[in-house]
């Protein structure tokens, strides 16, 4: 049985498509009001991949909601080996998920969460992750741009999502988001079917890749509908304990990659 509704004041980045899009329409449909972030076709119109985009971006959430959310999700990414791989999935997530911070402190029992990936537990490039994580945007870019040079550009997707996941796990228990009885945690989905993968399935050789990398041996690829039902319980009222989680809703991915050693 779904949810009942609550009424709620949610915001979603990257509704224009995707697991974003799908999330949105999930929470309007049990009655939700959800303003959506994203380039184009969204209720807010900004850019995450620049500091001006983001602060664009939270003002026109702040805006919209009157200074108080129930819930943000910061679903926004890319996944090309470009320098917008860094600045939308890591920088942009962690300022649209700060600077909302006090609209969700002053709701009666706010939540968050981030879209991670399986593809954080895989090999990461360290000056791009070191520089994510100090918040250093510029040697971050300066990294990313080597990386790029290096024909390693496949790495700069995971260095993000890993980068994001770190961030998510230490700022979950601080006085910010713990203390002040906000839940933060993430989903991370294996080979999900949006149109940021569809270049993957209509490459044979890149599809055997991707499968290889990405073994889902429970039901195969997941349709975004499964990555939103998991991210609607996570910042649904009935989520009261779980802080700084990184749900891998990926088919078994993660428990075959890593084994029972890693739980």
């Amino acid at each position: 049985m779904p949810p009942t509704s609550t009424g709620r004041t949610i915001a979603v980045s990257g509704t224009a498509s995707g697991i974003g899009r799908t999330l949105a329409g999930l929470l309007r449909d049990r009655g939700d009001t959800v303003i959506g972030v994203d380039l184009r076709d969204a209720d807010v119109c900004a850019d995450l991949g620049t500091p001006e985009g983001r602060a664009a971006a939270v003002a026109g959430v702040l805006d919209r909601s009157g200074g108080t959310l129930d819930g943000v999700v910061a679903c926004a990414g890319v996944s090309g080996p470009t320098p917008l791989t860094v600045t939308v999935n890591h920088f942009g997530a962690v300022a649209l998920l700060d600077g909302l911070r006090p609209a969700l402190a002053r709701a009666e029992r706010p939540r968050a969460a981030a879209v991670g990936s399986i593809s954080g537990t895989q090999p990461v490039d360290e000056d791009v992750l070191r520089a994510c994580l100090d918040g250093d945007e510029p040697a971050a870019l300066a990294a990313a741009a080597k990386v790029i040079e290096g024909g390693a550009g496949n790495r700069l997707y995971p260095s993000s999502k890993s980068a994001l996941a770190r961030w998510l796990r230490a700022a979950s228990v601080s006085p910010e988001w713990a203390g002040a009885g906000i839940p933060l945690n993430a989903v991370a989905p294996g080979v999900v079917r949006t149109p940021m993968s569809d270049p993957l399935f209509a490459d044979e050789k890149m599809r055997e890749v991707m499968d290889r990398a990405v073994p889902m041996p429970l039901n195969g690829y997941a349709e975004p509908e499964v990555i939103a039902e998991a991210l609607a319980w996570l910042i649904s009222p009935a989520n009261s304990h779980m802080a700084g989680q990184v749900v891998y809703v990926d088919g078994g991915a993660e428990a075959t990659l890593r084994g029972p050693g890693v739980y």
